[in-house]
């Protein structure tokens, strides 16, 4: 499968990629970003997924958080997909919530929704795929993590393949979508009126199984969509038997924004490279 390098940034020693290819699951270009460590021994190195919010594509992550020196200090790749597909022949909502900017990391059953709005397959599949071949010395270790939509997406990524993914970790993460307005719109557009089904894409459901990774959650309590679009009782409660292998972190005066998420990204990836 070929893929275009649309940038190439050194960046603290490690170098920052933006590539683009046509997803034949999707059915549309997409972009993505894979930062490489230096990687100066030749040593293995563990991959990491980054999944971003409502409205962003790759670049609001590799811009902003500053990930970049942490990567190459614990010699860690890391790739960052785009948030749904994209393109005119797309489907797509005026509403900012809804479309393209707010794939939901699911696969979609409803129509229009359902010809190419299937972000789990593409992330865990065609996504894979192509992106092993770019990471020398790939060692086979992987852990996931997001903002927001994206700690939504990494929670329901990471829980559904616990044998592939060592460890989660999310940013201010949409953790009970059936119980708050950004799920409820999305999952009945995309899955239907049967809630039945939305369950198998909850991450307050999924969290109930025996199996789940390691997780690590923070929220700021300044954020001005806590606790409406992302109240924690729900999960919290679901997860309670899980013990201490399910954290979740309070940071007083903390907002939805970057600031929160490069505040506390070296926290993360110490936390990833426990398990990595």
């Amino acid at each position: 499968m070929s893929v275009e390098i649309l940038e190439q940034h050194l960046s603290f020693g490690g170098t920052q990629f933006k590539y683009k290819h046509h997803s034949a699951i999707l059915k549309s270009d997409m972009t993505f970003s894979l930062f490489l460590p230096e990687n100066k021994d030749g040593a293995g190195i563990p991959l990491v997924w980054f999944l971003s919010g409502l409205t962003c594509t790759d670049d609001n992550f590799t811009h902003k958080s500053g990930f970049q020196h942490i990567a190459n200090k614990n010699n860690v790749a890391v790739i960052a997909p785009d948030t749904s597909p994209r393109g005119e022949a797309c489907a797509n909502a005026e509403a900012y919530d809804l479309g393209q900017g707010a794939g939901f990391y699911l696969n979609a059953t409803q129509s229009p929704w359902d010809e190419q709005f299937k972000m789990y397959d593409y992330i865990t599949k065609e996504l894979t795929e192509v992106v092993k071949p770019l990471v020398p010395n790939f060692n086979g270790k992987e852990a996931i993590m997001g903002h927001s939509m994206g700690g939504h997406g990494a929670l329901v990524i990471g829980m559904k393949n616990p044998g592939r993914f060592a460890s989660i970790s999310a940013f201010s993460p949409i953790l009970s979508p059936s119980e708050v307005p950004w799920g409820q719109k999305a999952f009945t557009a995309y899955l239907g009126e049967d809630k039945e089904a939305w369950k198998a894409w909850d991450s307050t459901e999924l969290v109930k199984g025996d199996d789940v990774p390691p997780m690590l959650i923070m929220q700021g309590t300044g954020d001005n969509f806590y606790p409406g679009q992302l109240p924690e009782n729900f999960f919290l409660d679901a997860s309670a038997p899980h013990g201490d292998k399910v954290m979740y972190q309070q940071k007083a005066g903390y907002d939805h924004s970057y600031y929160f998420i490069a505040t506390f990204m070296e926290d993360h990836f110490n936390f990833h490279m426990k398990h990595l």
